[in-house]
């Protein structure tokens, strides 16, 4: 279960999703749960040859950031009993629909995973810290010592766990990512942005020749884009721009437009929409460079779409990417503007090439490494192994 699927989510709509199709391929049947998203919000839902979507009413409540749904635990109880349901598998955390999940577990006697998708990070964990420590202390951490198994998707996250006094069985599993069929060397005169002439903006559109470095993520303030405006202001790369894309959250848009605009960067600076599916690829097919200039990640699967479709990375030690340096396909810096700054000046004074030779390095990481077919399989074991079907697995910890 999942507590939305709306595209505004970001990252865990796509990747539950997929992981749900990759366990499927791989021999678990699925259901997944969900909260419908309010008022017709567009959605993300798995294919239904491979996955039961199972969406309940419920109520948003924007102010608080709250999900509610009333029938939610009596409808997942119902459900598993007449379907015969093994295990429950909720993700994320902190929402009624997470509690419900845990508690059907707890009654039906079925084996719990739960994957936090990084909400317990040190940076998430003070964020908003008001609101969290009261539900940690009433529901949220018995729900989470009560799990068979949970799962991270990187050391860090782990050790954020542990540092939190849960000594469940820990399953170290990455976020998987689609490989595109075409991520090869972009043309020798420059950017391929002019291909997609939809996404011009109002600034004026695509600059021919102009190399591109994207931010495609929830524009939210731990995302670090205000750092981002600086450092750009620091480095000035000449014949560059910044493409902004992605979902706002809490106004936080409008804050980065105006630091941009305060910094005189407004024709530098590139502010489309969403994107998604095709759209998205082609985002990540016309950059030149990626960035995230994150606080906190547990994954980033942005990242791993970026490396995926060719395109060498920037970002923070807030993300467990240090194979960014160890495999030579991008820069895992420390947070902060000066630190950003010395990352863009270096990465955009390198040649078209170059910067091509790291994407390709980046495009091999992941086909090595975070394949979705190769994840589901990791998930299908720990499935196997929770509820008594098989050995455990490797990936256990």
């Amino acid at each position: 279960m999942i507590p939305t699927l709306a595209l505004a989510a970001g990252g865990p709509t796509f990747s539950v999703s997929a992981l749900c199709e990759n366990c499927a391929l791989a021999g678990i049947a699925q259901s997944l749960f969900t909260v419908q998203a309010p008022n017709g919000e567009p959605e993300h839902v798995p294919n239904p040859a491979l996955v039961t979507t199972v969406p309940i009413r419920g109520c948003h409540f924007e102010p608080l950031r709250a999900l509610w749904s009333p029938s939610f635990k009596s409808t997942l109880r119902d459900y598993c009993r007449e379907r015969r349901i093994n295990l429950i598998h909720s993700h994320e955390i902190w929402t009624q629909p997470n509690h419900a999940a845990a508690a059907v577990a707890r009654e039906l006697g079925l084996p719990l995973v739960v994957s936090t998708h990084g909400m317990l990070e040190p940076w998430a964990w003070r964020h908003r810290a008001w609101k969290k420590r009261p539900a940690w202390w009433l529901w949220q951490h018995r729900d989470l010592r009560s799990a068979a198994a949970l799962r991270a998707t990187a050391p860090q996250e782990v050790d954020a766990l542990r540092a939190l006094g849960l000594r469940n069985p820990i399953a170290l599993i990455p976020n998987g990512v689609d490989l595109p069929e075409d991520a090869g060397p972009k043309p020798e005169n420059g950017s391929r942005m002019t291909r997609i002439p939809r996404l011009q903006v109002a600034a004026g559109g695509p600059a021919p020749g102009k190399r591109n470095a994207l931010f495609l993520s929830r524009i939210h303030p731990k995302k670090g884009l205000l750092n981002l405006v600086a450092a750009w202001s620091q480095a000035r790369p000449a014949g560059w721009r910044m493409v902004v894309s992605g979902p706002d959250e809490c106004g936080h848009t409008e804050q980065v437009k105006q630091a941009v605009a305060a910094a005189r960067l407004s024709e530098e600076f590139d502010f489309t929409p969403p994107a998604y599916g095709a759209q998205k690829q082609e985002l990540y097919a016309n950059a030149d460079l990626f960035v995230l200039p994150t606080f906190s990640e547990n994954f980033g699967i942005v990242i791993a779409e970026a490396l995926a479709a060719g395109v060498p990375v920037i970002t923070t030690k807030g993300a467990p990417w240090e194979e960014l340096r160890t495999r030579q396909c991008g820069w895992w810096i420390d947070i902060g503007v000066e630190s950003l700054a010395a990352a863009l000046r270096e990465a955009t004074s390198l040649s078209d090439q170059q910067r091509q030779e790291m994407g390709r390095k980046g495009r091999c990481l992941v086909e090595e490494k975070y394949a979705w077919p190769h994840i589901g399989r990791e998930m299908s074991d720990v499935y196997q192994w929770v509820t008594g079907r098989g050995p455990r697995p490797a990936c256990i910890v």
